[in-house]
């Protein structure tokens, strides 16, 4: 038995721009859990925003690494996580956690989603991202999207230029679905402000338009918004759900910021039994990581799993893309193959 890892440094196309930055370089960790000749994989896709760095992750895995013993006993996996690390590291426990179902899955020949019993309906169509930028190069975004058959975009918002931005999207792309993100960059005046240009350029959902710890302030804007409310920066564990169905309409799950598959599958029932609706989301990461997201997606309302579509060097293959739809990974395990 052995767990091993490297880190990748993954390139988007274009630099990728939200409120709080832009990048276009990714360190992702890969991890890998070996036992009896069979092999389970994992992503570590960590964001600063939940105090995580390559750096973090390199020094972390050694210690959270140990846990990982019988990939069967997902809640002694769980529980050694927690006890080495209590509230910290939530994407090296992902890619941990990811480790342990794959190398379960390939064990009996099957996808992890068949695995854990699974919905098998179809996934829900995935977003497509209009990054932060100047607006005539958004435009460019949000055509070449449309070009390549993308239904649904989201626009990254957060500036003094929303208004012209959503407007001159809309200008370009008058028949697809928007969905607007401001990564808690909003204030509340500004967010009241907007929520007629966001009626008016038709948008379908709105992801955390104030600070993360603002749970008043969107209980508020709900109450005023023709637009669902789904939470993202917000949620870190999945106890914060239940806090969050006072003020957001619905949920963004990551893997990489709840600890897992396993982690994200209890918020999304959580979520369901407090009556919000959920979206399966995703970090900029490898097809590894979408694949795990990808699993859960037939259970939720929005996919917004682009992250890979958004790379130039993707070192996995095997997801399989149609005019902006994620076909259900197949192959046993996560179902991706390393380029």
């Amino acid at each position: 038995m052995s767990v091993s890892w490297e880190t990748l440094e993954l390139h988007t196309a274009q630099p990728f721009g939200i409120a709080r930055w832009t990048h276009s370089v990714y360190p992702r960790t890969i991890v890998t859990f070996t036992q009896d000749g069979i092999v389970g994989r994992g992503e570590a896709a960590p964001n600063a925003f939940y105090g995580e760095t390559h750096g973090t992750v390199e020094a972390v895995l050694p210690l959270l690494a140990e846990a990982l013993t019988d990939p069967w006993d997902w809640d002694g996996l769980r529980a050694g996580l927690t006890a080495r690390m209590p509230h910290d590291h939530p994407s090296v426990k992902c890619a941990l956690e990811m480790a342990a179902l794959e190398w379960c899955a390939v064990s009996v020949g099957l996808p992890v989603w068949k695995l854990l019993g699974l919905s098998p309906a179809p996934l829900p169509r995935s977003s497509y991202t209009v990054s932060l930028a100047d607006i005539p190069d958004m435009r460019r975004q949000a055509r070449e999207a449309v070009a390549a058959g993308h239904t649904v975009l989201k626009v990254k918002l957060g500036t003094e230029r929303d208004t012209a931005i959503l407007e001159a999207l809309r200008e370009e792309a008058p028949k697809v679905a928007l969905r607007v993100d401001a990564n808690a960059a909003w204030t509340r005046p500004q967010a009241k402000r907007m929520l007629g240009v966001l009626d008016a350029a038709r948008v379908e959902l709105l992801e955390q338009p104030l600070a993360a710890d603002d749970l008043a302030g969107h209980a508020e804007l709900r109450r005023l918004s023709r637009v669902p409310l789904v939470a993202d920066e917000s949620l870190h564990h999945v106890r914060d759900v239940i806090a969050l169905a006072e003020a957001f309409d619905g949920v963004n799950l990551k893997l990489a910021k709840l600890g897992g598959p396993l982690q994200a599958l209890a918020a999304l029932r959580l979520a369901r039994a407090h009556g919000l609706s959920v979206m399966i989301g995703c970090m900029i990461e490898s097809s590894l990581g979408i694949s795990a997201a990808a699993h859960l997606a037939g259970l939720c309302d929005w996919a917004d799993l682009d992250g890979a579509l958004l790379l130039a060097d993707d070192p996995f293959t095997g997801l399989e893309w149609t005019a902006g739809e994620l076909a259900r990974p197949q192959g046993v395990g996560w179902g991706v193959t390393r380029g």
